[in-house]
């Protein structure tokens, strides 16, 4: 505590551990000032449990953010303001004994009530009716005793009042410090949270405190978007074993460099206008991650894809709808393989819209070795030549197997459509009125698109 009487003989002054706060007043107190607030004091260390019971009296009828700590536990509450009541009435009479120990008892105050949620006011308001309660019983004290001893306690009233504020500080900045940390643990806590449920690794048992702390129903219905920035790279957003332990190892990195907060930058813009405008944002390895909650329609998950704001070279990948927060990790898988389907260029991919580039992309090998098979062929034309009956093939399977729409998408004759179709069919020996020579077309195409083979 600092020295709250400073006589001018120097009778109490001694060096301090703790340096003064900037701009104290120099006390006005000579030896006669100093022995009346002395002798005040000592009253007040006697009645101390008395002044206790005022003290907490009051706070229970004058600060509201006190009452249910009160309520909660009575007894710790007195003990911790007589507690610092004993130390700071004590410093007025030994100020250099006093000031560390009061100092400790007002900065572990201010842990405990930022630890309890108590608003810092309340904290600081309470501290100065602690100090206007002292000043008030020593001026009585001082009165009963010998009223014309008040002008001289008149003279460490500065003093005294300094003290408070000094304390207030104390209090104010172990308060903040304590707050800060909390928050960060909280925030730790729940980027820890949200990684377990997207790996699909958090515990039955702790579903509950998980919805409580997130502020999702456990039962809910959800949906998880991928997201990633720049062309796709081998294995990237492969769904499988041993991604999930990325996701945790990405969160931790997360808060080592970000701090408390997200830790991370959402590349794309949800519509403010969805439920899943509030989705929890998570890194990953290879992608960010959101938790989307839904509440609407079945298709709700397309709504949600067309208006989704995708900057330009940017890949999201909606999967699909799972329920209840223990599928999460379900859903994070589909939202991977949605995100795999997507353009190499960037766009947003709905996976319950594009199920057949999901098989494609799901299994690579199988993809490619069908790829090899049904469009192996046309790899012994030019180059040129090769393109333009791929380029026809897709336009007519857009198409829908119109030749007059495929021709017009490609501002070409609906005969010359056909004429490419025939070739394509005379080289790999495919039939394209087959329907299952026409799935496995469609699917080497994807393959091709999506993989690169």
């Amino acid at each position: 505590m600092p020295q709250v009487v400073r006589s001018r003989n120097g009778a109490l002054h001694g060096p301090s551990p703790v340096p003064p706060l900037p701009h104290r007043f120099r006390s006005l107190a000579d030896r006669e000032s100093v022995e009346v607030l002395h002798r005040a004091a000592r009253v007040l260390v006697a009645s101390l449990p008395a002044l206790t019971d005022r003290l907490v009296e009051a706070l229970y009828a004058q600060e509201p953010a006190y009452r249910a700590a009160i309520d909660s536990d009575r007894a710790e509450v007195w003990q911790e303001v007589h507690h610092s009541l004993r130390h700071n009435v004590g410093s007025l009479i030994q100020p250099r004994e006093f000031r560390e120990s009061a100092h400790r008892t007002s900065r572990r105050i201010g842990e405990i009530r930022a630890e309890q949620g108590v608003p810092l006011d309340a904290v600081l308001h309470a501290f100065r009716m602690g100090g206007a309660m002292v000043w008030q019983d020593l001026v009585d004290e001082t009165a009963r005793r010998d009223p014309d001893d008040i002008r001289l306690l008149v003279h460490v009233a500065a003093d005294v009042w300094n003290f408070v504020d000094e304390h207030c500080g104390v209090v104010a900045d172990a308060y903040r410090q304590a707050e800060r940390r909390l928050s960060w643990r909280r925030e730790n806590r729940q980027r820890l949270m949200v990684a377990a449920l997207l790996d699909g690794t958090a515990r039955i048992a702790d579903l509950a405190e998980a919805a409580e702390m997130l502020g999702l129903p456990e039962q809910g219905r959800y949906a998880v978007l991928a997201v990633a920035v720049g062309p796709r790279g081998p294995g990237a957003g492969v769904a499988g074993g041993g991604h999930g332990a990325g996701l945790a190892a990405a969160s931790d990195a997360g808060a080592a460099r970000h701090g408390p907060g997200p830790a991370s930058r959402q590349p794309v813009v949800l519509p403010a206008a969805h439920p899943g405008a509030a989705a929890l944002w998570h890194p990953g390895p290879d992608a960010e991650f959101a938790i989307l909650p839904l509440t609407g329609p079945p298709g709700e998950l397309s709504e949600l894809a067309a208006a989704l704001d995708v900057p330009a070279g940017t890949r999201a990948g909606i999967g699909s709808a799972v329920e209840g927060l223990a599928a999460l990790g379900d859903a994070r898988r589909l939202a991977e393989t949605a995100l795999r389907a997507c353009p190499a260029a960037g766009g947003t991919v709905l996976l319950d819209e594009h199920l057949p580039d999901a098989l494609v992309v799901s299994s690579p090998a199988l993809a490619g070795a069908l790829a090899d098979r049904v469009l192996g062929p046309l790899d012994r034309l030019d180059p040129a030549d090769r393109d333009i009956i791929v380029e026809t093939l897709t336009a007519w399977l857009d198409a829908d197997g119109s030749a007059q729409r495929a021709g017009a998408r490609l501002y070409c004759h609906r005969n010359t459509v056909l004429n490419r179709l025939r070739r394509f069919e005379q080289l790999t020996g495919r039939c394209l009125t087959r329907p299952r020579d026409a799935v496995e077309v469609s699917l080497a195409l994807a393959a091709r698109r999506l993989l690169g083979t």
